[in-house]
């Protein structure tokens, strides 16, 4: 333990060293706004600027594409919370309580409690990181199609068993998410399916964040014109060290369990292979509901709906980090350009990477924790900027976001089937909103049906069709117990409260 202090100690402080701090203070303030940036995310922030760092060494690349990385984490729930629109995939599930705060006129505690949750999400995750690297690469990689698939599931049972939406409105919600998913090309087949006629826009399938941006951008834009008619509560555009103290303690006070539950599930989630940060953040969204002694809060404008996601996809960020340092297997999208990034420098990711260049590794492993402390301060410090948009006349707020979403999703694909992809999805949830329908679930559902449908069928592949492959595993056979027993739920739920009313009838007669 002591060697990996005394080695974490040198890695900081070579971060610390003049143009790597000058470095990670860009490198977090660019991350800020390019997560804030609809359409934009720290994949293509990263590989937009990867040629940039072959002006430095190796060691201090990296430490500027990490803390890019970092920043747009932090970056894209200013957009989720102040216009409604996701700057990028893994803040949606920011927008559902985030937004419906900035509406009541609370954005400065929706800000503040998304930084500081992200904060700690990152320190528990180096912390974890930092211990833990060996043995977490390990637990990784017994991660095979059923476990994957398992815990997919208990995603699905935790918004399903929540118990606060309609359970059949939820069901369908998911089910429509789930056909949104399987749009495209079969990931095993290779044949197209559900391409309406061989429409050729649909072969590359649904893009997330162009149907996100849709149901959060445009959706909420139509929804708050019908249900404000433009009067909206705005919040005053000033901050101060009391006022910032008091929010973080109300966001801590009522978001402690988000945090606590984002920053543990999504560095876990983070670390598994081609998972990242978006579904561990909608799965720790779904835990903390479930937790929740007031679950009917979440949606309407509960912190800890803030804090669960944005301690999780920060977590989640340096959790991917992960195998692609240890086993050179990336965890994420922005990881893989990352992975991409080192070898064209010369270096090896791998297990001996550890050994072979200490240096480099340290280094960057040092300069997690400096940049999670440089982001929360930039971040803080841009939150009046943030908040003095909310205070612009509704009909040029509405025109801002509708600009926006459309060049945010053209910029996903540059496609503009797309682009008229996403206006149908914006007038599609607004009118879901309006029959009452959730929209989370359908969310859920598209970002892990491209994830849950091939594990499922590899894992009755590999069991000839049994599906007892997913109970008599040792980690996928107690997560499924788990989820289906969420799944039941409501059901032992509905029957218990039909008992007790056949029991109270006679009396009451």
């Amino acid at each position: 333990m002591m060697e990996i202090l005394g080695s974490l100690g040198d890695g900081i402080l070579l971060s610390l060293q003049p143009l790597n701090l000058a470095l990670i203070l860009i490198g977090v303030t660019l991350g800020l706004f390019i997560g804030a940036m609809p359409g934009l995310g720290s994949v293509n922030g990263v590989a937009i600027l990867l040629p940039i760092t072959f002006l430095v060494p190796p060691g201090s690349a990296i430490i500027f594409l990490a803390a890019i990385y970092y920043g747009a984490m932090y970056g894209g729930a200013i957009s989720s919370i102040t216009l409604g629109i996701p700057g990028a995939s893994t803040a949606v599930a920011t927008t559902f309580d985030g937004r419906p705060l900035a509406m009541q006129g609370r954005a400065r505690i929706a800000l503040v409690t998304a930084a500081i949750a992200s904060f700690i999400g990152g320190t528990i995750a180096n912390f974890l990181f930092t211990g833990f690297a060996p043995l977490l690469a390990s637990v990784a990689l017994s991660f095979g199609p059923p476990e994957i698939f398992a815990l997919m599931l208990l995603a699905f049972a935790t918004f399903v068993g929540l118990g606060g939406d309609d359970i059949p409105k939820t069901i369908f919600s998911i089910c429509i998410g789930l056909v949104f998913a399987s749009v495209g090309f079969d990931q095993i087949s290779g044949e197209p399916r559900l391409i309406f006629g061989g429409i050729t826009g649909f072969l590359h399938g649904i893009n997330f964040l162009v149907l996100a941006i849709g149901v959060y951008g445009l959706g909420e834009m139509l929804w708050t014109i019908d249900s404000t008619r433009g009067k909206i509560t705005t919040t005053e555009a000033k901050m101060t060290v009391k006022g910032t103290v008091d929010d973080a303690k109300e966001g801590l006070r009522r978001g402690w369990k988000g945090t606590a539950i984002g920053s543990f599930l999504g560095f876990f989630v983070g670390i598994l292979p081609a998972a990242g940060a978006t579904p561990g953040s909608l799965m720790a969204y779904g835990v903390a509901k479930l937790v929740s002694k007031n679950p009917d809060e979440f949606g309407k404008g509960h912190p800890g709906g803030v804090a669960a996601p944005e301690a999780a996809n920060n977590s989640a960020s340096t959790g991917s980090m992960l195998p692609m340092l240890t086993l050179g297997i990336p965890g994420s999208p922005t990881t893989a350009i990352l992975l991409g990034g080192m070898v064209i420098w010369g270096l090896t990711p791998g297990p001996r990477l550890f050994t072979d260049q200490p240096e480099f590794v340290w280094g960057l492993i040092g300069s997690f924790y400096v940049s999670n402390v440089a982001a929360v301060v930039v971040n803080l410090a841009f939150i009046p900027m943030f908040i003095a948009m909310l205070r612009m006349p509704f009909t040029l707020l509405a025109s801002m976001i509708f600009v926006l979403s459309i060049v945010g999703g053209y910029a996903a694909t540059r496609d503009m089937h797309d682009v008229w992809l996403m206006l149908g999805f914006g007038f599609s949830a607004y009118m879901l909103r309006k029959l009452d329908y959730p929209l989370a679930p359908a969310v859920l559902a598209i970002v892990l049906g491209p994830i849950a449908e091939p594990t499922l069928r590899q894992s009755l592949l590999l069991s000839s069709g049994d599906p007892a492959i997913f109970f008599n595993r040792p980690i996928a056979g107690p997560i499924t117990v788990v989820a289906i027993i969420l799944i039941l739920l409501p059901m032992f739920k509905y029957m218990i409260d039909k008992r007790k009313k056949q029991g109270t009838t006679p009396d009451a007669a």
